[in-house]
């Protein structure tokens, strides 16, 4: 649960009454290019990881916001990508951050490439940092 003490459960149960209502709500937020100041708050919490409690270093923080403020992130960066994928305004080259682009993708074309400009012998430079 987040901020809000509302369970992410009770938001997919009621859907069916939300859709509507969370529509206009976003739809305003979005026309005004502004989220409100409690959606943009989160309280962080420590997450044990392993080792001696005792040790801050083996905690990890955990942002709790609205789980409303959630939803309305994930619909934006929906829209964000969408309009991104759609007006080619990342080159298909890119794979940093892009679903469906994972590094192996990004380094099977890379050696894809190599390998082609290596069979029509050409020269191939490569640089490499780890």
């Amino acid at each position: 649960m987040g901020l809000d003490a509302i369970h992410p459960r009770v938001l997919r149960e009621m859907v069916d009454v939300l859709t509507k209502l969370l529509s206009i709500i976003y739809q305003q937020f979005w026309l005004a290019r502004e989220v409100p100041v409690d959606w943009r708050l989160a309280r962080v919490s420590p997450i044990y990881k392993k080792g001696q409690k005792e040790d801050p270093g083996n905690y990890r923080p955990v942002s709790l916001a609205l789980v409303l403020g959630n939803v309305m992130e994930k619909i934006i960066l929906s829209a964000i990508t969408w309009h991104m994928q759609n007006n080619q305004v990342i080159k298909s080259s890119r794979h940093g951050f892009m679903k469906g682009r994972s590094c192996l993708i990004n380094l099977i074309s890379i050696y894809d490439r190599v390998t082609c400009l290596a069979d029509e012998g050409k020269t191939v430079d490569a640089v490499v940092l780890v």
